[in-house]
This record gives C-alpha cells, structure tokens and sequence, in this order.
C-alpha cells in the first residue's frame, strides 16, 4: 500500500517562518511613512520614492536571486538576501536625508527578494509531491500574511518607545536572527527527466515564446500596484480621510483611539483575513483551473476597491474593506507561481516566477510612487486609487485566454 507523502515538512516550516519575519518587517514600512516624513519635514513624495525603488529594486533582484538559488543553492542565496536585509536596514536608520533613503533601499529590496516568494516558494515547490503543491504554496503564501498581522502592530508599539531609528535595528537583527532555521531547507530535486536534461536558456526561450507566459507577467503588475500602494499609503490615508474614532465607542474600548492606530490595525485585519484567504486559493488550485481562479480574484479586488472609494470613508468601511480585500490580497502568489510551475516545470521555477514577479514589483514602485506624488499635487489619494481599479480590471481580462498546457520544448 502506498503512503501519502506528508504536507507538513520541515521545508515547509523553515519557508513559513523566513517569509513571515521577513513580511512583517516589509508591511510595517506604512507605519514610519508619518514619523520620518514629520521629522525631517519631508513631502509625502520623497518616502514613497523609498517605498517605490525598494519594490523595483526588489522586483529586479527577485529573478538574480532565484537563478543563484539555482546555481550555487538555495541556502546561500537566503544567507545573501538576509544579510543585504539587515545591512540596508542598518543604514537606512542613519539615513537624514531622501536621497540617502531612497538610495539605500535598494539594499532592503535585494534583501526583501532574498528572503521572499522568489526562492521559498521554489524550494517549498520541490520539496512537496504533486498532490501537495498548491497547498503548500499556499500556506507559506499565508505565513507571509501572518507577518503582515504582526508586523505593523510591532512597529506601532515599539515607536511608542524607540525612535523609529532604533525600530529599524531591532527589525534587522531580527532577520538575521531567523537564519537558524536554514539547516531545515533541504528539498529534492523534484524535476523529470526531460527537464533536467534542458537548459536555463532553453526554458526562459521556450517560456518568451509562449503568449500565455506574457499574459501571466502582465496580469501580474496590477497584483503589485495594489498591494504596494495600500501596504505603503493605506494607514496614511485612513489616517487623514476616516471619520474620527468616537472616544465613547466601542474601538476606543478595544484599544483603538485614534485613526493612526485604526490604519495600522487595518494592515494587520488584511493579512489575518489573507492567511485564510492564500491557504483557500491554494487548495482550490487542486482542483480546478489556475487562470479562472486568478481572474475572479482580480475581478473581485476591482469590485471591493470601488465600493470602498465611492462610499463614505468610516471606521466600519475600514475594516471591512481590509477584511475583503485580505481575503484576496495575496491568494494570487500560490496560484501565479503554481501555474508557472505547471506549465514551465519545476527546474528553472524560481528564475520564471522571479520574472514574472518582476512586472508585480514594477506595480509596485508605479502604486507608491504615484500615490506619494498624486497626494502631493492633489492633497488626496483618491485619483491614484481609480487608477488601481482600472489596472485591477485589465488583470481580471488578461488571465483569461492563458493556455495551461506546456509549449513545446525549443531545440537547442
């Protein structure tokens, strides 16, 4: 009789707890958008420019690290990524002027995609079976969301205590703190024959070739215009734009009193509603077709992301917009790179998906940058938002006409 291979692995749990330090540091960076801007009496637009060059330097990085995995192995290229994390961190804290901060944020980036979906999800997609995959994905998907619970909230409390100075030390000492658990990361090369038998340059060619790999890096920038931008602006914006918390109601005898601590709350109500959210997409990518999946998500954002902007902006709408798009907010990455998986192979996984991650990231600079320069010249976030929509909606309609079957191989 055979047995079931496990879901469970230590690769599994080691991929989990790396992506979750590593998120909860990268979605607390909306929280020192005020505290470092109010300091130095900087424009909005100069910390966005930060927030946006980390997400294009961790775009760019995200496929150089995934073909180093690749190469020299998976370990070194985290060693590498948690070590560019914590020293662009460490600088960041002596930074005192934009230019300086915006220029050492590429290190944060670099570090970001070490440490991020690019390797963990290749390595997690190795070492789990076929029947396993999506699932798998899926929950080191939501641990990235578990981070994102914790990690504003922590930032919050510790600038209660610390100069947001210190805040960023403590954050890199905790990256690297999280390298203990690399002895876990061994996974088998899950790979056919015929895949290993054909070179990098024979995929990435085969993959160019293909219509549905250029529909896949399209239908991805809006994933990333949307996430960065509400992750960069969103505590900012509830901050300004949400009626006043009541001192008499029922938040302020939670703990929420004021409309800063409802936007960093809201961070984290979006990445708790993602871990189930991420862990159900992975599971429904069992079964049924990846770019259906993906199109109703996308669709389904655009959709929440109207609403909340054409209603009135209250504590209530906060949360439960936060609780509507978490349920979407990363459930796009375990199907995105399963699908590359399925269709390309698992070989060269990391260096496709870190590709496609590419145009996500590029999104991503677009959605913080616009959004600090957009609030600069209008004196709200309102235009940039629409603008999210509008891409949202272009995403929904670009995954449908991907082929998920694989192209025929290139000869060499």
């Amino acid at each position: 009789m055979q047995t079931r291979a496990p879901l469970i692995t230590p690769v599994l749990i080691a991929g989990c707890l790396i992506i979750m330090v590593g998120f909860a540091i990268r979605a607390s960076f909306g929280v020192f958008q005020i505290p470092i801007a109010t300091e130095f009496g900087w424009a909005r637009a100069d910390f966005s420019l930060a927030i946006a060059i980390q997400n294009l330097a961790w775009g760019i990085g995200q496929p150089i690290f995934g073909a180093l995995a690749e190469r020299f192995g998976d370990r070194r290229a985290i060693i590498a990524g948690a070590l560019f994390y914590a020293v662009g961190l460490v600088l960041s804290s002596l930074a005192v002027t934009p230019g300086q901060h915006q220029v050492l944020e590429f290190l944060v980036g670099f570090g970001i995609a070490g440490t991020g979906f690019g390797v963990i999800l290749a390595v997690v997609g190795r070492a789990a079976s076929a029947e396993n995959r999506s699932i798998a994905l899926g929950i080191t998907t939501a641990a990235g969301s578990a981070g994102q619970v914790i990690g504003a909230p922590i930032a919050s409390t510790l600038l209660d205590h610390f100069p947001w100075q210190t805040v960023f030390v403590i954050f890199a000492v905790a990256i690297l703190a999280i390298l203990a658990v690399l002895p876990m990361m061994r996974a088998p090369e899950r790979a056919s024959r015929a895949e290993l038998e054909e070179s990098m340059g024979e995929v990435l060619l085969k993959a160019f070739r293909d219509p549905s790999y250029t529909f896949i890096f399209l239908g991805f920038f809006s994933c990333g215009y949307q996430l960065a931008f509400i992750t960069a602006h969103f505590p900012a914006l509830v901050t300004e734009m949400c009626a006043a918390i009541d001192p008499s109601g029922m938040l302020a005898g939670i703990g929420i009193n004021s409309t800063a601590r409802l936007g960093a709350i809201a961070i984290s109500l979006i990445g708790l509603a993602n871990i189930v959210g991420s862990i159900t997409a992975g599971w429904l990518g069992k079964t049924y077709t990846k770019k259906y999946l993906l199109s109703g998500i996308y669709a389904a954002r655009t959709v929440v992301a109207a609403l909340f902007i054409m209603l009135p902006i209250t504590p209530l709408s906060v949360a439960l917009f936060s609780i509507s798009m978490g349920a979407l907010w990363l459930a796009t990455v375990p199907l995105t790179s399963g699908l590359v998986a399925h269709i390309y192979g698992l070989r060269y996984m990391g260096t496709l998906y870190g590709i496609v991650f590419f145009s996500h990231q590029l999104g991503g600079f677009l959605g913080v940058w616009l959004g600090g320069r957009m609030y600069d010249a209008y004196g709200s976030y309102t235009v940039v938002w629409w603008i999210g929509v509008a891409v949202g909606a272009f995403s929904a309609l670009i995954h449908l006409p991907i082929r998920e079957n694989r192209p025929a191989a290139v000869p060499a």
